[in-house]
This record gives structure tokens, sequence and C-alpha cells, in this order.
């Protein structure tokens, strides 16, 4: 997959709304996994990566954010 944060657009609700993650975002956030620790890197995207809502998004997913 090709690194781009558009692609989790999906997720944005479940991050910032604190809504359960749909099936849509879950698949994206899996298929992005291997960007997320550069992601974590970026200082424009990192405070929504490393936000609670993210990191319960992706918990949610069964995605483990470990860098």
């Amino acid at each position: 997959a090709t690194c781009s944060a558009v692609q989790l657009s999906p997720c944005l609700a479940a991050i910032t709304k604190n809504t359960p993650p749909s099936a849509a975002c879950c698949n994206k956030l899996k298929e992005q996994k291997p960007c997320l620790c550069g992601y974590l890197k970026d200082p424009n995207l990192k405070n929504y990566v490393n936000s609670p809502g993210a990191r319960k998004t992706a918990s949610s997913c069964g995605v483990a954010l470990k860098c």
C-alpha cells in the first residue's frame, strides 16, 4: 500500500467524534499499518495519529500502534 494519510479519511469520524470505526475504516487502517509509525514522525499528522481517538479506533480495529 502507498503511504497516504488521506487513505484514512474513512476513520475521521471515529477518531474525532469518538464513534465506532466502520469496516471501511478498519480495512484502511490495516492497509496503512506499515505507514502509521511514519505518520507519527510527521509533525502535521502526529497529533491525529497519536490522539486518544485514533488510539481507540486502532484498538477497536485490532491494529497495534507500536513503533
